[in-house]
């Protein structure tokens, strides 16, 4: 993973030091470009965080932020994404800011910062968060790592244990045991394995969604002011592509859609699939959010958007805002579409 990183800070290095990605960007920049993140907030001292990725810090957002309101580039809502689409109006390009799951840092650093450069924003909700219900099995994957010096588990059917005392063995581990969870068939035998992982090392797997997500009141008074877009984002945050069930699919989206609208007083036209890569969101999902009306629907497959995405509104690429790279020069580099041409072999749209 550390030498995956490398090369990948490599890459974007050359591009964007050379010039390349200025070349580059009218043959491979499309219209514009979603961007993704999750948390927001000061770094923290922990050593073991497997899950950094997921957050970048006030500072890194307040220089996007400024950048883009400085630049010859519209941030525009998601509704603005699907007229523009619509109409077939790429006058200018465009950028659009998404924020997933819905977590309370995102109000102390995240939501001011966006006030002051008065930029449309939209939050994605899995409606269990707010609920209380959910469970972050990722972040209780790593809280049980992080707190054992040795760990044991089913793996393939046997039962087997792992050191993980020193900070190395815990990273190795956490990518490990990651990577088992998410190669499994379906979305109950992930949880189920996690669950019983919480069970036996005493880790209470819902105190995350109650200490991290915000609350019913608070994504009410969020949704009241007009620079923000409340899309669904499933009731459980499944990975939809490892549900068997056609119907189960279809009810997460639109249970999570009728909730948001019982709670917040406005139907919801959006939709982010929960992981969003190619084996948690398929044309199958594709499929069900078109038939249920959806305007658009995200996925965190890298890209940036073409015209060809019109026929694809419910398989939309987006850019993540990684917190492993934050510079601004690797997202001037993503943004431009160079970064993801060459990861996606210059293939304009993803939706298979």
């Amino acid at each position: 993973m550390k030498l995956q990183k490398t090369i990948i800070r490599s890459g974007l290095d050359t591009l964007y030091f050379s010039g390349m990605h200025h070349w580059l960007r009218p043959l491979v920049g499309g219209m514009g470009a979603i961007l993704t993140l999750h948390h927001v907030r000061p770094p923290r001292l922990e050593a073991f965080q497997p899950n950094r990725l997921l957050e970048v810090t006030p500072e890194f957002l307040e220089r996007l932020l400024r950048r883009l309101a400085r630049a010859r580039i519209d941030v525009v809502t998601l509704d603005e994404i699907h007229r523009r689409f619509i109409e077939d109006d790429f006058r200018r390009r465009f950028v659009c800011l998404t924020f997933d799951d819905g977590y309370k840092d995102f109000l102390r650093w995240a939501y001011p910062l966006l006030r002051k450069y008065k930029l449309p924003f939209a939050m994605y909700i899995a409606t269990s968060f707010p609920d209380r219900l959910g469970e972050l099995w990722w972040l209780a994957l790593e809280a049980v790592i992080a707190q054992n010096r040795r760990i044991g588990m089913v793996i393939n059917g046997k039962y087997q244990y792992f050191e993980c005392a020193t900070l190395r063995e815990k990273r190795e581990l956490y990518e490990a045991v990651y990577g088992y969870l998410r190669s499994m068939e379906t979305e109950e035998e992930v949880r189920r394995a996690v669950r019983d992982l919480c069970a036996t090392y005493s880790i209470d797997i819902v105190s995350f969604c109650r200490d991290m997500c915000m609350d019913w009141s608070e994504f009410v008074d969020l949704a009241a002011d007009p620079l923000c877009t409340i899309g669904a984002h499933t009731v459980n945050h499944m990975m939809l592509r490892k549900v068997s069930s056609d119907a189960a699919v279809r009810a997460e989206m639109q249970m999570s859609r009728a909730v948001l609208e019982a709670a917040l007083g406005k139907r919801p036209e959006h939709l982010a699939y929960p992981m969003g890569d190619p084996t948690s969101a398929g044309p199958r999902e594709f499929r069900i959010a078109a038939e249920l009306g959806f305007k658009t629907a995200v996925t965190t497959r890298p890209g940036v958007l073409f015209k060809a995405h019109r026929d694809h509104l419910t398989a939309l690429p987006r850019i993540s805002a990684d917190g492993e790279f934050q510079q601004q020069r690797y997202l001037k580099v993503l943004m431009s579409g160079a970064g993801t041409a060459f990861s996606n072999r210059f293939r304009r749209v993803s939706a298979a």
